[in-house]
């Protein structure tokens, strides 16, 4: 917890640096831009102007999200930050369309303006600081994790070009070039757009629930399985909840007739070392494994035989006799959420299948991993 504090310490302290920057940044480009009448510049101005607010959210979010967890969100507070991109984005993406629409309006009034020479010294320091600014937080957002952070590094990418293009604009008018300034300010509109869009669309995808990244669920697997005593696992879920706050679940296999109380141990062994290794609060569900049950064995083994093939990258597990009456073949299959298969139709075909090796009924669930 005091690793966490300390990251969201950190990134209060860069918000604020970053608010103070683009708030001084704003100020000199909007004097030059309504002295000069250029639309670029004006635009850049409003542009460092939210980032000044983008600061402010960013301030909150991490003030938010190093709350500790309570009553009503017993997970903590760190989501805060995927909200805080969206704000973001959303102010990303209103700059954009009021710089398009001015740019427009320009073009079609065919208004145009000549930049004055004291322009260049203030949008050139400008670029200086907000490409150090960007390099500042890309920095910051990569030591933290930081969704806030990246979204604020991405969007000085874009005032950076914003930036740029409003110099070129007041580079080509001292050429008596017209509308250059207007068709710039298009430009930059619409990738500055384009950008909002891409923060939008990750941050919004995390808030929903996007899946952890492949090569943590493949190192925690392989975490598990070197372990004394684990046979094998299967439904490994991790569920992010924030930037440092991760659970997840898993079915762990063991011999059966192992000591309850060993493996049980075995278990707890296993979360604390995934916790303190990797971040992630597991919890570990036993399966046991009858080794000795050479029946069980040998249907698994048939069973697997008949249906290998129905599904792409198809996985069987739990699989377990219930004897009475009428055997019972109970077992779970696993296919990948890129399956077109219908788990239904899959199920069916299983079943149909797993009633030709004898007189079974197969206990068949179908879902995906």
């Amino acid at each position: 917890m005091k690793k966490e504090t300390g990251q969201f310490h950190r990134g209060i302290l860069v918000s604020l640096a970053g608010l103070c920057c683009n708030a001084l940044l704003a100020g000199a480009k909007l004097c030059a831009g309504f002295l000069s009448g250029l639309v670029s510049v004006v635009a850049d101005g409003f542009n460092n102007l939210s980032d000044c607010g983008s600061c402010l959210i960013s301030l909150v979010s991490f003030r938010i999200a190093e709350k500790p967890a309570d009553e009503k969100h017993p997970f903590g507070h760190q989501r805060a930050e995927y909200i805080a991109a969206l704000l973001i984005a959303f102010l990303v993406l209103a700059l954009s369309l009021a710089l398009l629409r001015e740019s427009i309006s320009r073009i079609a009034l065919k208004s145009e303006a000549v930049a004055e020479l004291y322009l260049f010294p203030v949008l050139g320091v400008s670029l200086f600081v907000k490409a150090g600014m960007g390099g500042f937080y890309a920095y910051h957002a990569k030591k933290m994790k930081s969704e806030a952070l990246r979204a604020a590094a991405i969007d000085s990418a874009c005032d950076c070009l914003s930036t740029g293009a409003a110099l070129l604009g007041a580079l080509l008018s001292r050429f008596s070039l017209p509308y250059a300034d207007a068709i710039i300010g298009l430009l930059v509109a619409l990738f500055i757009l384009y950008q909002g869009g891409k923060i939008l669309a990750d941050a919004s995808s995390k808030l929903l629930g996007q899946a952890p990244d492949r090569e943590l669920v493949s190192e925690i697997k392989a975490r598990i399985l070197q372990e004394d005593g684990v046979l094998g696992l299967h439904d490994l879920k991790i569920y992010p909840l924030g930037a440092y706050k991760k659970v997840g679940t898993v079915h762990i296999e063991c011999d059966a007739k192992e000591d309850a109380l060993v493996s049980h141990e075995r278990l707890d062994k296993i979360e604390r070392a995934v916790k303190e290794e990797f971040g992630v609060e597991l919890t570990a569900h036993l399966d046991p494994v009858a080794l000795d049950d050479e029946e069980k064995s040998e249907l698994e083994q048939r069973v697997r035989a008949a249906v290998e093939g129905m599904a792409d990258d198809m996985d069987i597990h739990d699989f377990r006799i219930v004897r009475g009456a009428r055997v019972k073949l109970v077992f779970e299959v696993g296919i990948p959420f890129s399956s077109k298969l219908d788990e239904g139709e899959l199920k069916s075909d299983i079943c149909r299948v797993v009633k030709v090796l004898g007189d079974f009924e197969p206990v068949v669930t179908v879902e995906r991993e």
